[in-house]
């Protein structure tokens, strides 16, 4: 299970990557917002390897869509939320993740069929005020799970509030959901595949980033104006159910990857929404990602001892 992260996905796939050569393989894969993204792809076929490759050298810049609306300042980041209920729009991520899932035949969730690889992606139904899990929650919504985008779903998951544009989604009747970010409700939803540990033995493992006990620095703008103070209540929010619901068994098959990295420049803590982080950063998140699950895998040998 792939917490959300932003633009930190990349250490995501540094901890799969130690995994992998420890010789694991993943029968299942979920992820919430930037987790959506890497468990898409590993569910598709990708190897860690390749998408450390095609993750490093990313612009994330261009994932925010209309960066024109930055030039207008807060003013134009208002008019633009005010007009389409967030700042930028998700159709550039969309088309990327689209192309590399079409790199290994995958378009559809009933794509995956056959491939031995189970997927879930959430997203949050602000019409209905639910979770919403794809592609399992899609036949009650009036919708063919088998004919449903993959990439889609991962837009719709990826869609942070007031940062995107909320995704409209027509059900089978033809009503409208406005849906956003998968972690506005569940940032970490690691009991979702509990019922299949159940028939199967297999364990679930979760990744995710460290928090504000590891050095996350304060909200300091977040009364500048409007669109600084709607962001920092987004920011809060997310996550913040899960963190009061973890239980103890669930740290215990976590694997916590620092968001603080080192760089030429001294230490960042580097946020979800920091789109402006080059190859240096991605490549800290990376090696912190691996370092963690390093130490995951010597605390398994100690207790099997």
């Amino acid at each position: 299970m792939f917490e959300g992260g932003g633009v930190r996905g990349i250490g995501h796939v540094g901890a799969a990557c130690r995994l992998e050569e420890a010789g694991y393989r993943f029968a299942g894969l979920a992820g919430s917002s930037a987790g959506a993204i890497v468990a898409a792809l590993l569910a598709a076929g990708y190897r860690c390897k390749e998408l450390k490759q095609e993750m490093e050298t990313l612009d994330y810049m261009k994932f925010r869509g209309a960066e024109f609306v930055d030039y207008f300042g807060a003013a134009g980041k208002a008019l633009s939320i005010f007009f389409t209920l967030g700042i930028y729009n998700t159709k550039y991520l969309k088309n990327w993740v689209e192309g590399m899932l079409l790199k290994k035949g995958v378009k559809t969730f009933g794509d995956l069929r056959g491939s031995g690889r189970t997927l879930r992606i959430t997203a949050s139904d602000l019409t209905d005020r639910k979770l919403l899990l794809f592609p399992d929650d899609l036949p009650s919504l009036g919708l063919d799970p088998e004919a449903f985008s993959v990439a889609e779903a991962v837009r719709m998951s990826v869609s942070i509030p007031v940062y995107f544009e909320p995704v409209r989604l027509k059900d089978g009747s033809g009503r409208v959901h406005m849906i956003v970010d998968g972690g506005l409700l569940s940032n970490y939803p690691i009991w979702m595949f509990e019922g299949y540990e159940k028939e199967t033995a297999i364990s679930t493992l979760g990744f995710q980033f460290s928090g504000e006990e590891e050095g996350r620095p304060p909200a300091d703008g977040a009364g500048e104006n409007i669109v600084e103070y709607l962001k920092s209540i987004v920011s809060t929010c997310l996550g913040a159910v899960d963190r009061s619901r973890i239980s103890a068994s669930d740290l215990s098959r976590t694997i916590k990857i620092p968001a603080r990295v080192k760089t030429r420049q001294g230490f960042r803590y580097v946020n979800a929404t920091d789109f402006d982080i080059g190859r240096e950063e991605s490549l800290a998140l990376f090696e912190n990602g691996r370092k963690a699950a390093e130490e995951f895998l010597h605390r398994l040998e100690g207790h099997a001892v």
